[in-house]
């Protein structure tokens, strides 16, 4: 989403070049036409004409804006916006039309698309409600729809159009997609389209009648160093079967360990869902049973774990362990922002042979234990009001952050209840935000915190996010390998500033390509106390595997800088590590190793601590120390 410079914004002025043309009458009144074009075509403003009228008001009774033809819009050959403007007895401005024009292009010598959006607003009433419209009013929601809204016949369209649209534009946007469908090519490609969008398949020819789709369909192969191939098959029921009731699930199996993996999830919705079962604003409760391959350390939060884009990595992901987990959920979102939910949660982790589980005992032994089990309560808290996003069956794509969203999460367990093995409390709260800096681009900041306040094994502590895949993600660390950092209190950073091509817009020949600059810092100040420090020799805990890392006092940094809509589509990135590369910091917590640990326990430790294992120990040093 991009925002164009306003000819009445307050930098204006310096931003355009104003011209008054004619007088003229619009709607009757006598207006001014006042032209205007930015100084500089390439960027992102408008062309166009204001009519205000006459009066002491200044009164805009229309607004005509053009994109210019040099602009770095992707695919917009042309766009008009015309507006029309009337002004109420008490002076309010209402709009009456809004008519919008885009001319499509794929490339200059392809014939394009054109597309037309016309709304006419009429009828306004600016009267007290009666007493049965009081009750809509009392809604909170910001819009209210009536129920089967978009899917009336025919009939009632052409009943209900007003005169001037149906004038203007008197093909329905069904007609023409029964016109273009009769097209084998453009039929079989939307078709093709459709599916790796939204990922799933129909059973049934009339999608709005499939009671059972088949999907996602990116998520049907995959791989990792402990499974090997992993094929997936999965699907979920829609609104067709119940708009209240959903079943969702999915089978996989890895080749090379020979496991078969399962998820199955039942939700109830306590309203009805439209198209989609995670639809806003959700209030249900669902229970899901997994068992499942379980990456430490890698936790994508915009994408599917099992997402063909991740199966390719730069490293093998061999830090994961088996989970069997039972969760019973409540979740409600309010239209005012407010989200709120509560997790009921049931574990229990198996260790492999990548990610031991070696128990730490009081007499500085170790012992290997299979697994371990917890019983936990989630309690969550949101609040994103006028968040806007682009809704799909599983995820919802921001549109913009210009909304502050906060997050709450705090997770607590209590030893021997239900089941669990260890005392657990954990919080964590988020903040996202957008900036925007008008015609020099946005920068999005998220910040993060948390903090671990029991001792725990370290699968329960903080494992940053690390991307060990040649893909994009946010709110991940691109040169961190996985578990190479381990904390019980953090607070990270994420900030990226989008310059939409001011930089590249104005070097000869590199502006036709219509590149745009890309600029990220991110960190993460990490901590790990005493108490979950096994170097220390706190009994209960497990060593930590071979190659992961205290934090030092300055936190880890990386800063990277790329360029976006290459080819209208693709962002490559250069990312820097700014420090960490020999972990110097992480070494000194080798002298701190107790001196009744046996020396083969004293070697791990020093792994752990990345010191170098060439060292003439034995026993008796040991010992002797």
């Amino acid at each position: 989403m991009q925002r164009f410079v306003s000819p009445l914004s307050t930098i204006g002025p310096d931003y355009y070049k104003y011209y008054l043309l004619d007088t003229l009458s619009v709607n009757g009144q006598p207006c001014v036409d006042l032209g205007f074009v930015p100084f500089n075509s390439e960027t992102w403003g408008f062309t166009g004409h204001l009519y205000v009228t006459l009066g002491s008001t200044f009164f805009i009774q229309k607004a005509v804006l053009n994109v210019p033809k040099n602009i770095n819009l992707n695919f917009v050959s042309q766009m008009t916006i015309e507006q029309t403007f009337e002004r109420t007895p008490d002076n309010t401005r209402i709009i009456t039309k809004d008519d919008i024009s885009v001319h499509f292009k794929l490339n200059e010598k392809s014939k394009g698309m054109y597309a037309r959006r016309m709304n006419i607003y009429s009828n306004h009433s600016f009267s007290e409600p009666d007493a049965g419209e009081a009750l809509i009013f009392k809604e909170s929601a910001l819009v209210i729809t009536l129920k089967e809204a978009y899917r009336q016949p025919d009939e009632f369209w052409t009943s209900i159009r007003p005169e001037e649209a149906v004038r203007k534009n008197p093909n329905s946007v069904g007609q023409l997609m029964v016109r273009l469908r009769s097209v084998p090519a453009f039929y079989i490609t939307e078709k093709v389209l459709t599916t790796l969008i939204s990922g799933y398949i129909p059973t049934h020819r009339d999608p709005l009648k499939s009671k059972f789709e088949f999907g996602p369909m990116n998520s049907t192969f995959n791989g990792n160093a402990i499974e090997g191939a992993r094929f997936r098959v999965g699907g979920t029921t829609t609104t067709a079967f119940s708009k209240r009731l959903f079943f969702d699930g999915y089978m996989a199996y890895g080749t090379k360990d020979e496991k078969l993996k399962y998820d199955a999830l039942i939700e109830y919705s306590f309203n009805d869902r439209k198209e989609f079962r995670k639809e806003y604003p959700v209030n249900s409760i669902r229970f899901e049973y997994m068992y499942d391959i379980n990456k430490l350390g890698q936790n994508y939060m915009y994408t599917g774990k099992d997402n063909m884009m991740l199966a390719i990595r730069r490293q093998k992901d061999t830090r994961a362990t088996y989970l069997r987990q039972a969760e019973l959920t409540y979740y409600h979102e309010h239209y005012n922002g407010i989200a709120y939910g509560a997790v009921v949660r049931n574990f229990r982790e198996y260790a492999t042979k990548y990610a031991e589980f070696n128990h730490i005992n009081t007499d500085c032994t170790l012992t290997p234990l299979d697994h371990y089990d917890m019983t936990q309560l989630e309690v969550k808290f949101r609040y994103a009001k006028n968040e806007k996003f682009y809704q799909t069956r599983n995820t919802r794509i921001p549109i913009t952050f210009d909304a502050l969203i906060f997050n709450f999460n705090h997770v607590m367990a209590q030893k021997d209840f239900l089941g669990s093995s260890y005392n657990y409390h954990r919080t964590d709260i988020g903040m996202q935000k957008r900036f925007w800096f008008s015609v020099f681009g946005y920068l999005d900041i998220i910040t993060k915190a948390g903090k671990v306040w029991t001792p725990v094994p370290y699968p329960l502590l903080i494992l940053p996010n690390a991307n060990i895949t040649y893909t994009i993600q946010p709110e991940t660390y691109t040169n961190m390998n996985v578990m190479e950092f381990i904390n019980d209190e953090y607070a990270s950073w994420d900030l990226t500033y989008y310059m939409n091509g001011n930089l590249l817009n104005r070097l000869p020949v590199i502006k036709k390509l219509q590149w745009r600059e890309v600029f990220c810092f991110r960190g993460l100040w990490g901590n790990l106390t005493e108490k979950n420090n096994p170097i220390t020799g706190a009994s209960g805990l497990y060593l930590f595997p071979n190659n992961s890392y205290t934090m030092g006092k300055p936190p880890y940094m990386e800063a990277s800088a790329g360029i976006e809509n290459i080819f209208k589509f693709l962002r490559i990135d250069y990312t820097w590590r700014l420090n960490y590369r020999n972990h110097p910091a992480s070494k000194q917590v080798a002298s701190a190793v107790p001196c009744d640990y046996h020396s083969k326990t004293y070697q791990k430790l020093l792994s752990f601590a990345g010191a170098d294992l060439n060292l003439c120990l034995n026993q008796q040093a040991v010992n002797k120390d």
